[in-house]
């Protein structure tokens, strides 16, 4: 797929990729072997019909290719973009096994971006239920959930503690990656199907989810997500010029930076920009810093390149457009000016050991092998955890240490009666598409529940 050249990208906030000409999509297609067996469904979390969508593309039908894929999948023109389809079905790819597979995430967009270009084609909706659903956040697993809903009948609200609907989608992934209007127009089609989206409500502040249940909603879907930013405590990580990932990302997405100079950019970014982290929201960070006129810009990571759980396309990209790595480093501390503004970052090397619970290996300091870093700008990518105000303020939930929601893995069922929950509440910070999978399971389980004599 066709990319903006990296001296140009990094001076905008355009899209990076391109996409495919048709001509690009039905080469791209005919490339598929239609296996009997379909391992690649099998490695979809929401169970799209990827052979018959395929065939449909190779078929020049992109109409119908596009309603077989939203037969699954109401958000295709987003995860189009960053599903992690390398990790799923096209790691399933038979072709996977000899060369590349084929590319069935960038055929999902090419579809995505057709109808865009086309207009929504409506799918049928069923008669009204009668039945009212709460739904909780307006992220992926919360939009899916609802879009679901609504297809079968149900009056369904959402309640989004933001301005913008969309979440993770909206503030945390950058324009450049995943544009801001391809969001507004999926939200959109959610709205179109008859779902209610009510923004700047705060559930657990303004209204609780049992006092969504006394006033009416015969069910409640949780879709908090995971905002909430895990920090380092090291000395000196209040200093000014220091940032979680999530204040960044949300200022300069949320907040318009991406969009400067049509908008004054609210956030302020040095010369030399340090980004901590090594999953898929620290490469987004440093991608962003330097599109904010960073001169360098640092990933320190305590473990290999190998180890990094950032998609390897990300990496690659912000390799390209001149971002450093620093693999095998830790920052112990940070020093700061007479002002209070970061300086330096003081850091120690480090070397891996034997598998941690997480299956990579554990890293561990080198005694007597420490340095520093000058910078100015620091962000703290470490991952994320649930924002704890939704299960504190709502009664009879079992909650798990690291404050996710307990539920049962096939429904999304929580021990709380009539009330369901899934995304990152549940799982911890995951995929978009892993989101609208548990989204998926919680709205069969929930009409099943509502229909069910």
């Amino acid at each position: 797929m066709l990319k903006q050249h990296p001296e140009k990208r990094i001076h905008n906030f355009n899209e990076v990729t391109l996409g495919y000409s048709v001509e690009q999509a039905i080469t791209e297609a005919s490339r598929c072997l239609q296996c009997p067996d379909h391992p690649c469904v099998k490695g979809c979390p929401v169970g799209i019909n990827i052979l018959a969508f395929i065939k449909c593309v190779k078929e020049g039908d992109f109409d119908k290719a596009i309603a077989i894929v939203k037969e699954r999948n109401s958000l295709p023109a987003m995860t189009g973009r960053v599903c992690p389809w390398e990790n799923q079905c096209e790691a399933a790819c038979i072709l996977d096994k000899v060369g590349e597979p084929v590319a069935i995430g960038r055929l999902e967009r090419f579809v995505a971006d057709h109808e865009l270009k086309k207009g929504y084609e409506m799918p049928k909706i069923a008669n009204p239920t009668g039945h009212k659903v709460a739904v909780v956040g307006s992220g992926p697993a919360g939009l899916t959930a609802a879009a679901d809903l609504a297809k079968l009948g149900h009056s369904v609200v959402i309640f989004e503690a933001l301005h913008t609907p969309g979440g993770v989608l909206s503030y945390g992934i950058p324009e450049f990656r995943l544009p801001k209007n391809i969001v507004k127009a999926e939200v959109s089609y959610v709205e179109k199907l008859g779902v209610s989206i009510k923004t700047n409500i705060v559930i657990g502040k303004l209204i609780t989810v049992d006092e969504l249940l006394e006033q009416g909603f015969d069910a409640v879907f949780i879709a908090s997500g995971a905002g909430a930013p895990n920090f380092l405590n090291l000395p000196g990580e209040n200093l000014c010029g220091i940032y979680s990932a999530n204040e960044f990302l949300t200022r300069s997405n949320l907040m318009k930076a991406y969009a400067f100079p049509e908008y004054d950019t609210p956030i302020k970014v040095g010369k030399k920009v340090a980004v901590i982290g090594g999953g898929n929201v620290a490469v987004d960070a440093a991608r962003t810093a330097l599109r904010l006129g960073a001169d360098e810009v640092y990933i320190v990571y305590r473990r290999s390149e190998k180890e990094m759980p950032a998609r390897i396309e990300e990496i690659d990209n912000a390799r390209e457009e001149g971002v450093k790595f620093r693999f095998l480093t830790n920052p112990v501390r940070f020093q700061g000016d007479e002002k209070g503004w970061v300086k330096q970052m003081e850091c120690i090397r480090m070397k891996l050991g034997e598998p941690d619970e997480s299956g990579r290996r554990k890293p561990t300091s080198i005694k007597g092998s420490e340095f520093s870093m000058n910078v100015d700008t620091v962000v703290v990518a470490i991952g994320q955890k649930p924002n704890p105000l939704v299960p504190r303020t709502t009664k009879g939930l079992q909650i798990t240490r690291w404050g996710t929601i307990v539920v049962d893995e096939k429904s999304g069922k929580t021990i709380k009666d009539r009330v369901w929950a899934g995304g990152d509440i549940v799982s911890g910070a995951a995929t978009v598409i892993e989101a609208m999978g548990m989204g998926k399971r919680a709205a069969k389980s929930i009409h099943e529940y509502l229909t069910t004599p």
